[in-house]
């Protein structure tokens, strides 16, 4: 087979954040033996995920489970991905935190898309596509980036003037993003 016939691989989570655990199921569920659930935020593709844990185990919003190939502890099954109008509302309170605490522990993973961001078309660049960065923004960090690439957050702020925080940025529209408000995606896939 030629590579370009090969079918493509989906691509799956490895660990998630629990956002909410509902040991009962949802309450609008018909029928008396209801499933247990927990909505969670995958933590490298940032898809919200409906995971069915083991019988007997008790999971806590914030908490790290494996939900990848092979022998998982907690997790019984991947449910799939879930819109975020179906979350409730610890998931939803939860949310907020668990993106800026993968932003906060993925650093890293974010400042690089600022790096390495390319033009979409002749008129759009990937940055106008963050929330507060227009035209002036987008020239002054390609500017900056063209000397050393930017370590952190932090030295993209000082040598970026008069920009917004740019972790606040992405934060804003990672959440966009999963609400799926948002016509291309930049973080979630």
């Amino acid at each position: 087979m030629t590579a370009d016939l090969q079918p493509k691989r989906e691509i799956r989570e490895e660990q998630a954040i629990v956002l909410d655990f509902l040991p009962y199921g949802y309450p609008y569920e018909e029928g008396t033996m209801k499933t247990p659930i927990a909505q969670a935020l995958g933590l490298s593709h940032l898809t919200v995920l409906e995971l069915i844990p083991k019988r007997g185990v008790f999971l806590q919003p914030q908490q790290e489970v494996y939900i990848g190939e092979g022998k998982r502890e907690e997790i019984h099954h991947v449910k799939g991905k879930i819109a975020t109008e179906k979350l409730t509302s610890t998931a939803i309170a939860e949310l907020q935190h668990t993106v800026k605490k993968v932003v906060d522990d993925q650093e890293q993973r974010f400042v690089e898309f600022f790096n390495k961001a390319q033009p979409l078309s002749m008129r759009m660049h990937q940055l106008e596509l963050l929330p507060g960065l227009g035209k002036k923004h987008m020239w002054e960090i390609l500017e900056a980036r063209k000397d050393k690439p930017f370590a952190s957050f932090e030295d993209l702020q000082e040598r970026v003037k008069l920009l917004p925080n740019p972790k606040q940025v992405v934060i804003k529209r990672i959440i966009s993003e999963i609400e799926g408000k948002e016509k291309y995606n930049i973080f979630v896939k």
